[in-house]
């Protein structure tokens, strides 16, 4: 799949009416807020469309610039870098944590301890 018709296929879905997203889901999301009573129908509507194209804005984003091109696949370690590296997508570094081992984080702790202790 070439990149441009990846990209006819957003702008499609950016300008339908139709929504992919379950609004019920998005419904239930929304009333775990304990500062929520009452959803309007066309609040629920454009918090589903504006999540759904947010969606499609990360996944672009992490497609363009992911390993993935060649397979025409998107992985984790390109939605993470996505995160990381963009300033728009900087508030998901804690949700999208890059991957790191066991023994890389082991050994990083045990370097934390030696530096409190010389402390």
């Amino acid at each position: 799949m070439s990149e441009n018709n990846m990209e006819e296929k957003v702008e499609q879905a950016t300008n339908s009416k139709n929504v992919s997203l379950p609004m019920s889901r998005v419904r239930l999301i929304m009333k775990s807020s304990p500062d929520v009573s009452c959803i309007n129908q066309d609040a629920l509507f454009l918090t589903t469309k504006a999540t759904e194209l947010f969606v499609q804005h990360l996944t672009l984003s992490s497609y363009k610039n992911g390993s993935g091109k060649e397979t025409n696949t998107l992985s984790y370690s390109d939605l993470a870098n996505a995160a990381e590296e963009t300033e728009t997508f900087q508030f998901l570094t804690d949700i999208l944590p890059k991957k790191i081992l066991a023994r890389d984080y082991l050994k990083s702790l045990e370097e934390m301890e030696k530096d409190d202790d010389n402390l």
